[in-house]
């Protein structure tokens, strides 16, 4: 079954996360389709901004547990290659929805955690329902929020990454909008209509000033977070090695408390 489901709906491109059982976590073919997603309504014409839901209770888990823990009980080489490889993926993708000319819209339903809550950050805007939740848990499983962290920092500044990086501290829909991470809430059976609105309003200029305000934001303002996003990906790699990385998905596996070394 296909990870990701495309509609498209003039002016707006609906991308849907199709994994609600895995809680849409992200594993490789899931990051792989969201790429091929973003490729596709790029070259839509007809298509202006892009919403990007998820099915079920839960907007995205983040990446996917079991395929980590899977990496790290192979050959500890291979691992290291493969935690690279996949870190980088991640990382490729959001800088796709960074460099997407067209504006994205996270509509946000349930928890989104580690990458799953960086999905919505690299969108360029966010509405959330009342039971939505926020986090980087990472720190709980030994691991780090590498390509999200830049992320966290660039939206919410360093105080705010600081916090929910280093305690691993899940938020509710209401804090989030206090600390401006996102934009609005609104009931879970309005909301794809109210995000659909928001890429109508933005349908409302010229193509080309959306695409350089963008720019604007995302390479000036955010001129060094590309740059920072690879730090993080080369650093999540590298967390992925250690005995508390490995601890941390083997209780994730066997749904235990982790014993850490």
């Amino acid at each position: 079954m296909p990870a990701v489901n495309v509609q498209v709906n003039a002016p707006s491109g609906t991308i849907q996360l199709t994994r609600p059982d895995q809680r849409n976590a992200l594993d490789r073919s899931a990051i792989e389709e969201l790429s091929q997603a973003f490729f596709d309504l790029h070259q839509e014409k007809q298509v202006r901004g892009v919403i990007l839901t998820a099915s079920g209770a839960h907007f995205c888990a983040g990446l996917d547990l079991k395929q980590m823990h899977q990496t790290a009980s192979g050959d500890p080489q291979s691992a290291l290659g493969a935690w690279h490889d996949d870190w980088t993926q991640l990382r490729d993708l959001l800088e796709t929805m960074l460099r997407f000319p067209k504006p994205i819209i996270a509509a946000v339903d349930g928890t989104a955690l580690g990458a799953g809550f960086g999905l919505a950050l690299a969108a360029d805007l966010i509405v959330a329902t009342p039971s939505a939740s926020f986090g980087v848990p990472a720190v709980r499983r030994g691991l780090i929020s590498g390509v999200v962290s830049p992320l966290l920092c660039f939206r919410g500044g360093g105080k705010t990454a600081a916090r929910m990086m280093l305690t691993g501290e899940q938020i509710d829909a209401a804090k989030a909008l206090r600390l401006n991470l996102i934009d609005e809430i609104v009931d879970a059976d309005k909301i794809w209509v109210r995000a659909n609105q928001l890429v109508v309003d933005c349908a409302a200029a010229p193509a080309e000033a959306i695409q350089l305000s963008k720019r604007l934001l995302n390479e000036t303002v955010g001129e060094t977070l590309l740059m920072q996003m690879s730090v993080g990906a080369a650093m999540g790699a590298t967390a992925c090695t250690t005995e508390a990385a490995a601890e941390g998905l083997a209780a994730f596996t066997e749904k235990r408390d982790p014993n850490w070394p």
